[in-house]
């Protein structure tokens, strides 16, 4: 299998993080990023909770970002490669986290891989989804000097899922006659 995660600096900063992390509290903290995971505009923490997160951990404000993003960041990894429990473990060790922390993350993934990879499935990339599409076309025959005339007129509307803005769209195209 590829490797999951490079390591890179703000990775092995991030390892240290997590592993200075108290590990009774761990396994909740990760139980909630999971739940939200899959939420692309929802954060896994409100402001009053992340003051309270900070106090529990004893973290600054940019090092629980940068804890709560790593976490989700092995989540989404795990999820992409659809890794099996092993593997996540091995590829854990290969950053060198915390024993205890590999071993919350592999019980976390085994209990919601599957899950995790069906909602990841369901959510789009794309922040503007194709509703639906109306079409109409016209096309003039004759005008009063030229009678053999093929002039199509096509109009599409292209309806768009995120909030009422509707892109109309003219498409004009003539096509060669044959005299």
């Amino acid at each position: 299998m590829a490797l999951m995660f490079q390591a890179t600096s703000r990775l092995k900063k991030a390892v240290q993080l997590i592993n200075s992390l108290d590990t009774t509290k761990f396994p909740l903290l990760l139980s909630r990023i999971v739940q939200k995971l899959h939420l692309r505009d929802e954060r896994a923490f409100s402001e009053e909770e992340e003051e309270k997160l900070q106090l529990a951990f004893a973290l600054e404000s940019d090092d629980l970002h940068v804890v709560l993003e790593t976490c989700a960041f092995i989540l989404e990894q795990a999820a992409y490669h659809n890794a099996k429990s092993q593997i996540l473990k091995q590829q854990l060790q290969n950053i060198e986290l915390a024993e205890e922390k590999i071993q919350a993350l592999v019980e976390l993934w085994s209990a919601n891989g599957k899950s995790v990879v069906e909602k990841l499935k369901q959510r789009s990339l794309a922040p503007k989804q194709l509703q639906a599409v109306n079409w109409r076309l016209n096309l003039q025959m004759a005008q009063k000097n030229t009678a053999k005339m093929k002039l199509p007129n096509a109009l599409f509307e292209l309806n768009l899922a995120s909030g009422s803005q509707v892109i109309l769209t003219h498409l004009r195209k003539l096509l060669v006659t044959t005299h």
